[in-house]
């Protein structure tokens, strides 16, 4: 029954990231804040799950600029460094906490945001969307596999109960591949900050020091 229900079907038939936003479709120019709200909810309408949600509100991106996810305006406009960062923090707040995306953008933020480097955010942001679009086969080709396995779980289950049963077994086999990649996620970010950790203590240290130094010359 399974491989035969509108949502799956519905799924495997994606031939791109449902709603992402191309790098080609970012403005190269400055955007008010009203004006980020609305590029956003019209470039990302397909990732709702529901009509009424709300992609982007004026209250989110005060929110992640107090947070320090995201770098405060120039003159109350938005750069698309912003808007590369916004949709960096719209999906990865589906799976982790404010303090792990705060972490995990920091050294984007610090390293590439001023576009001063040899990668710019748009470089950087361009080449990430290439290689997820490289992995929706594998993921089809992965979700078929499971597919097959959950039929073959009850075959002693009958009739409604039999189709209620598949589906739940699709879903924790989805959920438990969610839930050991993002205790992989999690472990690297904690590796990220406590790196970041070490270095501010060495930095520390080394400002001591230096005074340490210049106080014994006097």
């Amino acid at each position: 029954m399974i491989n035969h229900s509108e949502e799956f079907e519905e799924l495997l038939s994606i031939k791109g990231l449902p709603g992402y936003i191309k790098a080609a479709s970012l403005p190269d120019i400055e955007l008010y804040m009203d004006q980020v709200t609305t590029f956003m909810d019209e470039h990302l309408t397909e990732a709702k799950r529901y009509p009424d949600d709300k992609i982007l509100t004026k209250t989110m991106i005060n929110n992640y600029t107090k947070n320090k996810l995201l770098p405060p305006s120039e003159k109350k406009k938005y750069s698309q460094g912003h808007l590369i960062l916004l949709i960096y923090i719209y999906y990865l707040k589906n799976v982790l906490s404010i303090n792990d995306i705060q972490t995990l953008l920091e050294p984007m933020i610090e390293e590439h945001f001023s576009d001063a480097g040899e990668l710019s955010m748009k470089d950087i942001y361009r080449r990430i969307v290439r290689t997820e679009t490289g992995l929706i086969r594998p993921f089809m080709d992965d979700i078929r596999k499971k597919i097959d396995i959950a039929e073959d779980v009850f075959p002693d289950a009958e009739g409604d109960d039999r189709e209620y049963l598949q589906v739940f077994t699709m879903i924790c086999m989805l959920i438990f591949d969610v839930y050991l990649k993002k205790q992989m996620v999690e472990r690297m970010i904690d590796h990220l900050r406590e790196a970041k950790e070490t270095d501010d203590s060495r930095s520390k240290e080394k400002q001591k020091s230096k005074g340490s130094a210049k106080a014994d010359e006097k």
